[in-house]
């Protein structure tokens, strides 16, 4: 229903607001400048610049838009679930205060993100015909930043993930990333359900 969409846009965007903050984390436990170099535009990306604003959120509220609901009921955060933001807020401590090498490897769900992002557009657009397209732009180019990013992190992990106390933790991880996507969308569903 139109309501689970805007609820899921909702509970989204509170992740997606918080992705630069857990970047800034990371960038700042990086051990040398080159990793910095490349670690800064995953927060470019998502937060835009002064001069030429955008960003990826920017484009999230263009889909939230799209679909209806207006900037200030996203900003206000009102429509955001408990386990939605403490999952966020654990993700976000969680690249403070581990490592650098487990929270780069936590963002290695970008392997799966081009893939799942085609999906996506094709699904909102063959089911909910009432979401402006122009909204979906924020999918769009996740499709290629999204492996972009997983190309610079991926080798990263590889490199520094050298004996299996470093791979366990890398994995572990990905498993805590991944249960964190979870949890936004479990935190989501108990609150709008699931289907018409």
């Amino acid at each position: 229903t139109a309501a689970q969409i805007r609820g899921w846009i909702a509970n989204r965007y509170y992740y997606q607001k918080c992705i630069p903050v857990k970047d800034a984390a990371i960038l700042g436990n990086l051990p040398d400048r080159d990793k910095r170099r490349v670690w800064i535009t995953r927060i470019i990306n998502q937060d835009g610049t002064l001069e030429n604003g955008g960003g990826g959120l920017e484009q999230w509220f263009a889909l939230a838009r799209a679909a209806g609901l207006d900037d200030e009921a996203l900003r206000s955060e009102r429509d955001v679930q408990p386990g939605t933001r403490f999952a966020v807020d654990a993700y976000v401590t969680f690249a403070r205060t581990q490592p650098w090498l487990p929270a780069v490897a936590s963002s290695l769900t970008e392997l799966f993100a081009p893939d799942l992002m085609s999906a996506r557009i094709e699904a909102l657009v063959a089911k909910y015909p009432w979401i402006n397209p122009k909204g979906l732009d924020y999918f769009r180019n996740r499709v290629t930043l999204a492996a972009r990013d997983a190309d610079n992190a991926l080798p990263w992990v590889i490199e520094g993930a050298t004996d299996l106390a470093a791979q366990e933790a890398c994995l572990s991880a990905l498993r805590f990333k991944c249960d964190v996507l979870w949890a936004i969308l479990d935190a989501t569903q108990a609150a709008y359900g699931i289907g018409s």
